[in-house]
């Protein structure tokens, strides 16, 4: 509709069913669950007990039944040669704010939940997730305002951000910067048959010197994740731990301090939070755990992939070794250390045909003065895909020169790559 909505002499009427585009979300939803659900594990020959797990020793877990509490002698005790964590995150919530705790929010916990589109939504955050929704619902017809501290995507390409800031903002998406959030009022409660909360949010920004309140049906906290570390008795294992970034673990993803415990997923500190990495992660326990494997984290190369319209993609090698031995995320590439090749979209034949991306862009960071890839950033229609080509390249060592010396099929989107790498090809013409 974007697309037609330049032409002349085109009139386009569209209604939102909303009840109607959640329930097909979730019958989708439904339909890739079962990968991850217990009768899978089950049939490939896994036992499942069900409570919660506490180490109650170095080599020892108390599974906590329903109803129950530790110490219960009715609660089964698992003896493990090996054990693997993989507890996963929950949404971050900030504390300290009057009023928040009490209040009806939404996080993407439950946010699919909604059977009625709110009239007004405030985003708190302006990450990954943040943005998804904020162009979502701002597309079904919520009035969308995101509440930023800094720049939207404030770790990420600032090029990258401006790009996809600009789309949302031509979409309807509001910005409000350097917020400071105040309070939170509950003006209206949901209701048993679905009705939609009413919220009031106290705050300060750069846009109004004023404490200004903006009201909503929908408050979405989406400023990051924390690990789920509590109450797990951790210390009695001797697993060492960071109370919101996760379990500490070393480069082939055992414990630091307990070489038979692993850990994989959100709730270790230090890696990104990612399906994939934690699928990955998984891959690594398994090899080194079971087979004396030596698959080190450090060697990841991840793509990372923002859906919005247009996505926006980033491969690099995220994850660090540190000298005590702990993974830590990469140092950010500084600019003086590398050299920079882009191709802007705007000027590729498909991006013209489809008339689509006109501030999308392929960015590929190389080590200064060589052709080895350090990093790379796309902002275009299907990214993610285009991403994959890159990624493969510095998985096996293939420089920019590769990427440039490749055939593309033509018209593609794809061919920016190719493009960043005849840039470095053509700098060495003499």
């Amino acid at each position: 509709s974007s697309d037609l909505s330049n032409e002349k002499n085109v009139e386009v009427d569209v209604k939102v069913d909303f009840p109607q585009i959640m329930q097909r979300m979730r019958q989708l939803r439904a339909q890739i669950a079962p990968i991850d659900g217990h009768d899978r594990g089950s049939s490939l020959g896994t036992h499942t007990f069900q409570g919660f797990g506490v180490f109650t020793s170095p080599s020892t877990i108390e599974v906590v039944e329903h109803g129950k509490s530790v110490g219960d002698p009715s609660n089964p005790t698992l003896k493990f040669r090996k054990a693997v964590i993989a507890t996963g995150g929950r949404p971050y919530v900030p504390e300290g704010i009057p009023g928040l705790k009490e209040a009806p929010y939404t996080t993407n916990l439950n946010l699919f939940n909604l059977e009625q589109l709110p009239k007004r939504m405030v985003i708190w955050g302006a990450g990954i997730v943040a943005l998804e929704m904020a162009q979502a619902f701002a597309a079904f017809g919520s009035e969308v305002t995101v509440l930023q501290r800094s720049r939207i995507l404030s770790k990420s390409d600032e090029d990258a951000a401006k790009a996809i800031k600009e789309t949302l903002e031509s979409e309807g998406v509001k910005f409000l910067s350097g917020v400071d959030v105040r309070s939170v009022e509950t003006l209206r409660e949901p209701s048993d048959d679905g009705g939609l909360p009413l919220m009031s949010v106290m705050l300060t920004c750069n846009e109004n010197p004023d404490s200004i309140s903006i009201e909503c049906e929908c408050l979405l906290l989406a400023m990051g994740r924390i690990a789920n570390v509590q109450s797990m008795g951790l210390e009695s294992a001797n697993i060492d731990y960071h109370r919101t970034n996760g379990i500490l673990v070393n480069d082939f993803a055992q414990s630091t301090c307990n070489a038979n415990v692993y850990a994989v997923g959100d709730c270790v500190a230090n890696v990104p939070r990612l399906t994939h990495v934690s699928g990955e992660m998984a891959k690594v326990v398994v090899q080194n755990s079971l087979f004396d494997g030596d698959w080190k984290l450090s060697t990841f190369v991840v793509p990372a992939v923002m859906y919005t319209e247009p996505e926006y993609a980033v491969i690099s090698k995220p994850i660090a070794v540190e000298k005590s031995g702990h993974i830590a995320p990469k140092e950010p590439i500084m600019k003086e250390e590398c050299d920079v090749y882009k191709a802007e979209l705007i000027h590729n034949d498909r991006a013209i045909l489809d008339s689509s991306d006109k501030n999308g862009f392929v960015k590929i960071h190389c080590k200064k003065g060589t052709g080895e890839i350090l990093e790379c950033t796309i902002v275009s229609t299907r990214a993610g895909e285009i991403a994959n080509e890159v990624s493969l390249a510095m998985k096996h060592g293939i420089g920019i020169e590769g990427l440039g010396r490749n055939i593309h099929s033509y018209p593609t989107l794809g061919e920016a790559v190719m493009g960043c790498g005849l840039q470095f090809i053509n700098a060495r013409w003499k």
